[in-house]
């Protein structure tokens, strides 16, 4: 079977390439084509796009982006037409993936989500579009299955596909230290990294105790980082950050995927969001949730500290890592993640999803 696949995210391209690794245990003449990273090259998986070319975070940044993103979308359109396959997977990227979604059903090929969109956060109305055109969605939070059924499509909740990346345990750390260390987890892209980092940054100095330590990734070149660290004493984990994770007394976290990452490592976390004014305030008006971070979310209620926009401050920052350092309220969140962990399922979610992909299409 032919398998296209588009992820557009750091995270994305690992659960993507998770599932291409459960696939080809089911199908020995799996044939893939992606969009996506070194994860799922490492698969080998024949990239079309790297992630590091997709990455526009904010309103505003897609605007000015906006002629290269609809080249890419044509380039997208007509590479799917040339290969042909039997199955379309999208791995959540909902601002691109909408855009192929109905053109790939109106070719006549099977549309799999995996990693639904966040449509009960906004944008709503996008459930109109998936009722139309998705064959198969497999949800990964354990709210959505619910939501979805209220709005009249059955889905397959999964379980949440870090559980599987977590239970492998076979992460690397390079880094010596005899400081503990607080993890600083800025981001995967450089618009969110030079907005986020300097802020995290600020609290250095209130903590000589502790060794800060920055997850980096391979889809921005280590200058960027080197550039806005300047002369602090500050340690790069390259490519380690769940190495780092495993080894942190706390972290500083962008919000994202990484908040529930630092959560399921049982790491007290603070966290970091902060964007252009422009974005902000449309994103304030158009997200209906009343939290931003997946740990939140799904426990529905305050258990981690959000610091947004202008509250993300040094000041703000480092009244509240001297809180989650405490031993009393560290005990409170340890607690209120182990409850979190069983919300997420059991492990095996990618081998799940590629169970229903496989069975689906060699009907």
């Amino acid at each position: 079977m032919k398998y296209y696949i588009i992820s557009g995210e750091q995270s994305g391209d690992m659960h993507a390439a998770n599932l291409v690794a459960s696939l080809k245990k089911k199908d020995e003449n799996a044939d893939f084509r992606a969009w996506g990273g070194d994860r799922l090259k490492a698969e080998g998986v024949i990239l079309v796009k790297h992630i590091r070319d997709l990455a526009f975070m904010g309103f505003l940044e897609v605007i000015i982006n906006l002629p290269t993103i609809l080249k890419n979308i044509s380039l997208c359109k007509k590479d799917i037409l040339e290969f042909l396959p039997d199955a379309l997977i999208l791995v959540d990227y909902p601002a691109f993936n909408f855009r192929i979604v109905k053109f790939a059903k109106q070719n006549g090929i099977k549309v799999f989500y995996y990693i639904s969109p966040q449509i009960w956060a906004w944008k709503k109305s996008r459930i109109k579009q998936i009722r139309k055109n998705v064959d198969k969605m497999f949800v990964i939070l354990p709210f959505e299955k619910g939501y979805y059924k209220a709005h009249h499509f059955d889905v397959d909740f999964v379980g949440h596909p870090l559980l599987d990346e977590i239970a492998k345990d076979n992460f690397s750390f390079s880094l010596q230290t005899n400081k503990p260390i607080i993890a600083l987890l800025p981001g995967s892209r450089k618009q969110e990294i030079s907005k986020i980092l300097p802020q995290m940054l600020e609290v250095v100095n209130d903590f000589p105790d502790y060794q800060f330590v920055v997850a980096t990734t391979n889809s921005v070149e280590e200058e960027f980082y080197k550039n806005i660290i300047a002369n602090k004493n500050i340690l790069l984990a390259k490519n380690e950050t769940y190495g780092l994770l495993k080894n942190a007394k706390a972290a500083l976290v962008t919000s994202g995927t990484a908040t529930l990452e630092t959560a399921l490592f049982v790491v007290p976390q603070v966290v970091c969001y902060k964007t252009n004014s422009f974005s902000y305030q449309i994103a304030k008006r158009l997200v209906k949730t009343k939290f931003i971070s997946l740990v939140n979310i799904i426990m529905d209620k305050l258990v981690v500290k959000e610091l947004l926009q202008d509250e993300l401050n040094g000041q703000n920052l480092s009244a509240s890592l001297f809180y989650i350092l405490d031993d009393s309220s560290r005990e409170k969140i340890l607690t209120d993640y182990k409850e979190l962990k069983v919300k997420l399922g059991k492990e095996g979610a990618s081998n799940k999803v590629a169970d229903l992909i496989f069975t689906n299409i060699a009907e």
